[in-house]
């Protein structure tokens, strides 16, 4: 689900879909997902001082509130 909704949000952003890549990496306390874009697009998906990165993160926090995993976004070049 998580993935999902990662890949969606990042889709939505950037020039080249095709290029987006979610990697899911699940931990004992911790979910973490590693998000791939283009070269071009990493500044669509981080934005200005990190603001669009941030209210990804938001988001992903509020959709995985009830789940007792932490749930933690990476960005990679």
């Amino acid at each position: 689900m998580e993935e999902d909704l990662i890949e969606y949000i990042a889709k939505s952003l950037v020039d080249e879909p095709s290029r987006v890549e979610v990697n899911v990496i699940e931990g004992e306390k911790s979910t973490m997902l590693e998000l791939k874009v283009s070269a071009k697009d990493i500044g669509k998906v981080i934005g200005k001082h990190g603001r669009i990165a941030k209210a990804i993160r938001t988001v992903l926090q509020a959709a995985t509130a009830r789940s007792e995993k932490r749930t933690l976004l990476e960005i990679l070049d």
